[in-house]
């Protein structure tokens, strides 16, 4: 069962689910001397990561960071990249930075996927923050997603749903800016977690969010795999839950 938090505005959403990560964090550190995580991007992570990089007991030089996904061709230097963004939301404001892996959307693709698995195979993952998309996709693994790959990391094609949430949330200049193809995470891999904590705010999720949570597990709606995942934490403000029976 996904463990289910509604709170009462999008900056308390991303203080909880940033403290209960900083907690997860500083627990494998304690338990193992390292620790492994998945960082998340797009509008949902904001307030989460404003928290979480202003978490006090954490020795980040001991953490390694790997990210879900990243657009195949676009140049870190775009407002949408998704390793820009971790660049400047998760590493800069950090005196003391993890190792972190990015996903080169620039290199080819299946070299760069190669690279990836080779990376983070074998490793435990103690954590990773993610959010659901509108479409209920997990990372970029939209409808209809592969439940049964292996691979690490994968090349996916974006749905129509998918490129228009990014162009709607502001990332790109147009429709037809938003790439068609990105390299993502696998739907196996993202289970592979310890945990996972999921940050979901805004009215515009809540279908996903019911899709996800309420009904049945299946790859048309990616989410919904989570409630197969024993330790999941979904974070929701009140539009997200808002259609969810319990909301």
């Amino acid at each position: 069962m996904i463990d289910i938090r509604i709170t009462q505005d999008k900056n308390e959403l991303g203080r909880q689910a940033a403290a209960l990560g900083a907690q997860a964090i500083r627990a494998a550190l304690a338990r193992h001397g390292e620790a492994t995580i998945i960082v998340a991007t797009g509008a949902s992570q904001f307030e989460m990561l404003q928290h979480l990089v202003a978490a006090d007991g954490i020795d980040w030089s001991k953490v390694t960071a790997f990210h879900l996904d990243e657009y195949v061709g676009l140049p870190q230097s775009h407002p949408a990249s998704f390793r820009g963004y971790l660049k400047q939301r998760f590493l800069a404001p950090l005196a003391v930075k993890p190792a972190f892996v990015p996903v080169d959307g620039e290199a080819d693709p299946l070299v760069e996927t190669k690279r990836l698995n080779a990376l983070i195979a074998g490793r435990r993952v103690d954590l990773c923050f993610a959010g659901i998309g509108e479409n209920c996709h997990l990372a970029f693994n939209d409808p209809p997603a592969d439940f049964e790959t292996e691979q690490p990391y994968i090349v996916v094609t974006l749905d129509e749903a998918c490129r228009r949430q990014q162009f709607g949330e502001g990332w790109f200049e147009s429709f037809e800016a938003v790439p068609e193809q990105a390299i993502s995470m696998s739907i196996r891999q993202i289970l592979k977690s310890e945990l996972i904590i999921l940050s979901v705010p805004d009215a515009r999720k809540a279908k996903a969010v019911k899709d996800a949570l309420e009904g049945e597990v299946t790859p048309l709606h990616p989410a919904s795999i989570l409630q197969r995942h024993p330790n999941t934490v979904l974070f929701l403000d009140p539009p997200a839950a808002s259609l969810l029976k319990t909301g």
